[in-house]
């Protein structure tokens, strides 16, 4: 790694047959270490260049000839059939109606009696194996007895016969004449085995290697394909492609109860995330990633003892190495490298403990869904970069690098030239800040039901994907990560036993009732209620957004109204007028507001409780923006917060309301929103960026005084002693 004038801290990838173009880009990016990618391979040329050499290597799929001669290695998922309603007393289902067959494989090797379960989704009653009968021949399975218009469901167990990122690839990019990769699953003993002597001899062979970049280890992310080959449905958390009848008896032995498939099938939810976990699905993703840390650090020892750095890519099989969970820091990796789309994945990377170094891989992938004539992958890399680059300012990756195919990233010249650009200003900044800790004007906990181990990764259902229903809870993450602010995630398990923790001075509670980001029963228990009550009452702050401390009870349905200050009409209280509806001009809150708000898929029917709620936003007959005291503390209602600038300075504005430190917000501080001020005490400098990609003028504060007006070029950093 060089310095900011030098080169280093990037990695390139290549492919056979681009020796020069390779050499090329080595020189102008500054790369200091080369890649393949899926689906290509270096050349030996490439390899004898003087850089460090990335292997990609897969520890559970792409090693057919094993598999075909185990099949009963196979990896397994738990999966429900459609729900079928009954018309008479027989009902016949098809189990594999909707789904991928060159991807899915019902598993009728283990007693489907032993392992499926028939329920009536109409009552939840499980449907007794005496009353119905499978059909591996037709992949049917007939169900006797049926009570008409019930409608019931099977919940199968099946192999997973082609690897889902293999087969998103392989789809994408029209790898026709490639052999379907077939995943196995190392609960199984010979499979173990087989991972361990396999590296072993890989890495005697490959001498050259001085990276190994494990993509993953062992367990996909829940990704299911329909019969049309697309998506049937994703969870980027998903731990339903690691289950196998070994796991369930070996759960069993240590946990002392047994589950079933419908603690797996989760009534067609399959645990996502947004789902309040259940107890038991806590137990199996702390069972599994128990023993992932364990095989993983096995795997890992051995790179070591190799001589060579081992890293994981944050994604694929990524299940059980949970990068914030407790058992992550015991495998031993040098590194981890995730892909970044902005700046709440860049976060989520940058802050994870425990390795030497962190690596971001920044879209666009080379690929050719954006590498055509009819896209611009300039724009795209555009708004990755600046949408990371606050988060980097806040805590920096240690390298950044690009994945794909090199072949198609060199036919788009002004790409080149852009990430030349990028290349350079990253390495400066990370020569300023890298072992700096920015100034913090307040410190902020995101509480919801997963608490750390979901740390900047709340409302994402396949990574930073965009979902209608999602990006109005996102953008707060997104917000966060480049704020002048100290984040951290806890859970209402945690805060209930513990309090709010030591020095927290706003929590923040966002998302849709009966969510796990918003919580549901959670907030009928009186000591939770009780604890975060007291707290707020006695200074501490409290941001609502969505719909926060949400379940109807006891004539409320925040049942943090009382400090929010509004409630929403559920159409149970509308004999009740509500007068409270005019808007407080002159608010610190919105005094930088100039455009019209945007609250996204704003909540309908909030309504302020009292006088004393200091509506901000009025319309369409609702509350969309409110502020309140409560006892000494004080709270912010928001609607709904899409990332963009403006929700970015209302989010600010509203952090530092609820902390009562308006004078600070103003410290390090600039009056343009498109551009923002960080701070390094230790070495004494601050730091004015242009978020924006176009030129802009602003006053620059410090200490609530106005210290100087700039003027900064298209996404300038403008460095400054103080």
């Amino acid at each position: 790694m060089k310095d900011k004038n030098g080169k280093g801290n990037l990695t390139l990838p290549s492919e056979k047959g681009l020796f020069k173009e390779t050499k090329e880009l080595i020189e102008r990016w500054g790369a200091d270490a080369i890649r393949d990618s899926d689906g290509t391979e270096l050349s030996e040329a490439v390899k004898n260049l003087s850089t460090k050499i990335y292997s990609t290597y897969f520890v559970s799929r792409g090693h057919n000839e094993f598999v075909k001669e185990n099949p009963e290695q196979c990896q397994q998922i738990y999966l429900s059939s459609n729900f079928c309603a009954a018309v008479e007393d027989n009902l016949e289902i098809e189990i594999m109606d909707g789904y991928f067959a060159e991807q899915i494989k019902p598993d009728y090797d283990h007693d489907p009696y032993n392992w499926w379960e028939v329920i009536d989704r109409t009552t939840g009653k499980i449907v007794e194996p005496a009353d119905w009968k499978y059909r591996p021949e037709s992949n049917t399975v007939l169900i006797k007895n049926t009570v008409s218009f019930h409608e019931y469901s099977v919940s199968f167990l099946a192999y997973v016969i082609w690897d889902p990122t293999e087969m998103y690839n392989h789809l994408t990019n029209g790898w026709t004449d490639r052999e379907h990769d077939i995943p196995f699953d190392v609960r199984k003993e010979k499979s173990k085995e087989f991972v361990l002597d396999y590296l072993k001899n890989w890495l005697l062979e490959n001498e050259e290697t001085d990276v190994v970049r494990f993509t993953t280890f062992f367990y996909h992310f829940t990704l299911v394909f329909n019969e049309k080959g697309k998506e049937k449905f994703v969870d980027w958390f998903g731990y339903s492609a690691s289950v196998s009848p070994e796991a369930i008896e070996a759960f069993e032995k240590e946990k002392g109860y047994q589950l079933r498939p419908e603690d797996f099938v989760d009534q067609g939810y399959y645990n996502n995330p947004f789902r309040v976990p259940t107890a038991k699905f806590k137990d199996f993703m702390d069972f599994q990633q128990q023993f992932v840390a364990e095989i993983a650090g096995e795997l890992v020892d051995q790179v070591h003892q190799a001589g060579k750095e081992a890293m994981m890519f944050l994604g694929d099989n990524w299940i059980g190495t949970e990068p914030y969970g407790k058992y992550f820091p015991e495998i031993g990796l040098d590194a981890v490298v995730g892909s970044v789309g902005g700046g709440a994945t860049s976060r989520m990377i940058s802050d994870i403990p425990g390795v030497k170094y962190t690596e971001g891989r920044f879209l666009p992938y080379f690929f050719p869904d954006v590498f055509n004539e009819n896209e611009d992958p300039v724009q795209e890399a555009q708004e990755v970069w600046l949408g990371a680059r606050r988060a980097i300012m806040r805590k920096p990756l240690d390298r950044i690098g690009y994945g794909g195919y090199l072949s198609l990233a060199y036919k788009f010249p002004d790409f080149v030239d852009y990430i030349e650009k990028v290349a350079a200003q990253f390495r400066e900044i990370y020569a300023e800040i890298k072992d700096q800790k920015p100034y913090t004007g307040a410190k902020v906990a995101v509480l919801n039901s997963w608490g750390k181990i979901r740390s900047w990764q709340t409302h994402m259902v396949a990574h930073a994907i965009h979902y209608k229903q999602t990006y109005s809870y996102l953008g707060i993450l997104e917000a966060l990560s480049g704020m002048k602010v100290d984040v951290s995630f806890i859970s209402f398990e945690e805060l209930k036993e513990n309090g709010v923790p030591e020095g927290i001075e706003v929590i923040i509670n966002a998302g849709v009732q009966k969510t796990a980001f918003s919580g549901d029963k959670e907030w009928l228990d009186s000591d939770l209620i009780t604890t975060v009550r007291e707290w707020i009452y006695n200074g501490g702050g409290f941001i609502g957004v969505g719909e926060p401390s949400a379940v109807e009870a006891q004539g409320r349905f925040f049942q943090l109204a009382d400090a929010l200050g509004v409630d929403k009409e559920l159409g149970l209280t509308l004999n009740t007028d509500k007068y409270f509806t005019e808007v407080e001009k002159d608010h610190f809150i919105t005094q930088d507001q100039k455009e019209d708000f945007d609250f996204g898929e704003k909540i309908n029917d909030i309504y302020a409780l009292s006088q004393e709620t200091a509506i901000l936003e009025y319309s369409q007959g609702e509350v969309h923006l409110a502020a309140a005291e409560y006892g000494a503390g004080k709270t912010v209602y928001i609607s709904g917060l899409p990332y963009n600038k403006e929700n970015t300075r209302l989010l600010l504005r509203s952090i530092f309301y609820a902390a009562a430190k308006e004078k600070e917000l103003y410290n390090f501080y600039a009056d343009n929103i498109q551009v923002e001020v960080h701070a390094y005490p230790e070495i004494e400098k601050y730091a004015v960026v242009n978020n924006s990609a176009q030129k802009q003028q602003t006053k620059v504060y410090l200490e609530a005084e106005m210290v100087k007006e700039i003027s900064l070029e298209a996404e300038e950093i403008i460095w400054f002693n103080y």
